[in-house]
């Protein structure tokens, strides 16, 4: 029998009318049962969370800092478990989902140190005639009850980029986890409520996206934090209206691989950046554009790198790659593919589908126009290609409609630099793959990308407002 999830309103499990079956997308088998959140519930998640302001906003730093440190225990106690449970709800290799779970306590590691840095400045004001004695303070505010708004990709620690900043700096936070993985939110929610974090602080609420968007246009919403699809974030902020509101949209990231680069360490990490977890994050590697002149001997070792992925049993401690979060998402990506083909794309390496497994898929030959070029992927999809010069290949992965993180190989300073200042981006990695991320980095991107930025000490600027004290003595 599957295990019930109960979910968390005001510091309190609880369940309701609707049940939620969680299965596994490598096998239909149950992952867990939880419950969905209908308007009454979420009425009572509202008014937990703002009742819970005063106290949180009262809390000193060492106590707040106490608190999540004791998070991060619970998340060690039950890290197997958590990754198990990853595992099943997301279809994501065990190897990857436990490499989840301890991201997850480095991220409330980071909000328990940064939760004693919340500081501020003083500055002068006497800069012009009659303001003679007198100066500023700046300190940041929690803003007030932020809704946060996750995918299934990482169902742990992109809730715990939402949940730890909100709780460093004091703001109360509700939580729509995805509803194909809720279920290790959801054990978040539980550690976080032994921890002792006061009841109303965090609420984990999976419900349907018509109820979302009711709670979204509340006026107790104060700021609003979404990671998902790009045609969701930005009807999202369209609602918001006047409401602080971060976006992460995903993108089609592109690498860069000159003809000075380590080309064995480049073809290593580009097969992991494009095929883990299925290609299904939002940095994972959808474009590779290589210097003409090692074109081949990169090609050759990319895929002889890209052969040795093996698919299967996410509970397999030997797989790789798991199947997509579900199989119409493998059916769409094998009629990308197929579409790519009929416009003149050659496939290297891949290209079929089985169920919801969609094979590691090399294209090349491809044109900027196809969607696998142009559109967000996210699966196991990415196209190679040449280049002539370095400034043409920065245009290559410019053009696109998204601009999240870009990866350039050489050991080129000037390129190097050419290269951050010209992608349009919101980080360029250097020497590694744009799926490289730690959880303290400023994450988030331009233009279809997204807007804000998440990293602990950043999500908190975004969730609090500057308050400026002018003192004349």
């Amino acid at each position: 029998m599957a295990k019930e999830y109960n979910i968390l309103i005001g510091g309190k499990r609880r369940q309701t009318a609707r049940e939620l079956k969680v299965v596994s997308p490598y096998d239909g088998s149950a992952a867990g049962t939880t419950y969905l959140a209908g308007e009454k519930e979420l009425e009572e998640a509202l008014a937990a969370a703002e009742s819970s302001f005063g106290a949180l906003k009262a809390l000193p730093s060492y106590k707040k800092a106490e608190l999540i440190e004791k998070v991060v225990e619970g998340l060690k106690k039950r890290e197997e478990e958590l990754a198990r449970v990853i595992a099943l709800e997301a279809g994501k290799p065990i190897k990857d989902a436990r490499a989840e779970a301890r991201r997850a306590q480095n991220t409330f590691r980071i909000a328990a140190e940064e939760a004693k840095r919340l500081g501020g400045e003083v500055i002068p004001l006497d800069l012009a005639a009659g303001s003679e004695g007198r100066v500023g303070i700046v300190r940041r505010f929690p803003v007030g009850v932020v809704f946060g708004i996750t995918p299934f990709n990482f169902p742990l620690n992109l809730v715990a980029h939402k949940v730890a900043p909100a709780m460093a700096c004091g703001n109360p936070i509700i939580i729509k986890p995805a509803s194909k993985t809720p279920l290790s939110a959801i054990i978040l929610g539980e550690i976080i409520t032994e921890a002792g974090w006061p009841a109303g602080g965090v609420n984990i609420v999976p419900c349907a996206a018509a109820d979302a968007e009711r709670i979204i246009v509340d006026e107790r919403i104060k700021k609003i934090t979404f990671t998902g699809s790009a045609a969701v974030g930005w009807a999202l902020k369209a609602k918001a209206a006047t409401k602080k509101i971060t976006l992460e949209l995903g993108g089609n990231a592109g690498v860069i691989i000159h003809e000075d680069a380590d080309l064995d360490f480049a073809a290593k990490r580009c097969a992991v950046g494009a095929f883990s977890y299925a290609g299904q994050i939002c940095i994972s590697i959808q474009r590779i554009y290589v210097h003409r002149g090692v074109f081949d001997r990169f090609r050759d070792a990319y895929l002889e790198n890209c052969r040795k992925l093996k698919s299967g049993d996410p509970l397999d401690e030997l797989t790789d790659i798991g199947p997509m979060i579900e199989e119409a998402a493998a059916i769409r990506t094998e009629e990308w593919v197929k579409e790519a083909v009929s416009g003149g794309a050659k496939v290297l390496l891949g290209g079929k589908r089985k169920g919801g497994f969609m094979e590691p898929t090399v294209l090349t030959n491809t044109a900027p126009h196809m969607k696998v070029c142009g559109e967000e992927a996210f699966a196991p999809v990415v196209t190679l290609e040449p280049y002539d010069s370095f400034e043409a290949a920065i245009d290559e992965v410019n053009r696109s409609m998204y601009g999240l993180q870009a990866g350039v190989f050489t050991k080129d300073a000037a390129r190097i630099f050419s290269a951050y200042e010209r992608l349009v981006v919101g980080g360029v990695i250097v020497n590694d793959i744009p799926t490289y991320r730690v959880d303290s980095m400023p994450y988030g991107g331009v233009k279809m990308s997204g807007f804000g930025r998440e990293g602990i000490r950043y999500a908190i600027e975004e969730m609090t407002e500057m308050k400026l004290l002018a003192l004349k003595f």
